[in-house]
């Protein structure tokens, strides 16, 4: 397969292929594409250890790396995955904090490998889209959340407490 002319490149310790295959049962639009192992030994692993995976997340080109223990990740890089309501908010969210991963604030979470994560209801992205005291609203209920409330954010854009 192609590596497409813009990829995202992530460092995994070791579980690229395991990560890569987690993402392509958990999201639509997802598939592990190509799996490379090292053409010989390399500071983090030997030949004939995976070293590259070809994978889609919902649609986006990937690369997972095998580069060893020497990088950790952090939420300056997230997946954002947009949803279209409670049950699929916490469809992905379970799959990815019930796997090993952590909650964190406002949407955020981060999976077993490290890879922050935003599970984004439509209804926030528009709320805040709206501006004005909708989007000021919307966004002072979000700041109180773990995993999106959908309801306590379209009641939020409405103006009333929670539905």
């Amino acid at each position: 397969m192609a590596i497409a002319k813009n990829t995202v490149c992530i460092w995994y310790d070791k579980d690229a292929e395991d990560a890569a295959r987690f993402y392509a049962k958990t999201f639509p639009d997802s598939s592990v594409d190509a799996v490379h192992r090292a053409p010989s030994d390399y500071p983090a692993g030997k030949a004939g250890v995976v070293l590259l995976v070809q994978f889609t997340v919902a649609g986006v080109p990937c690369i997972g790396l095998n580069g060893g223990p020497d990088v950790t990740h952090g939420i300056a890089f997230s997946f954002q995955i947009a949803t279209d309501d409670q049950e699929e908010t916490d469809r992905y969210w379970n799959a990815i904090v019930g796997n090993g991963g952590r909650e964190s604030e406002c949407g955020w979470c981060q999976d077993r490998w490290g890879i922050s994560w935003q599970i984004t209801p439509r209804v926030l992205t528009e709320a805040l889209a709206a501006g004005g005291a909708e989007a000021k609203r919307a966004f002072e209920a979000m700041m109180t959340m773990k995993k999106i409330d959908v309801a306590a954010i379209e009641a939020a854009r409405r103006g009333g407490g929670p539905a």
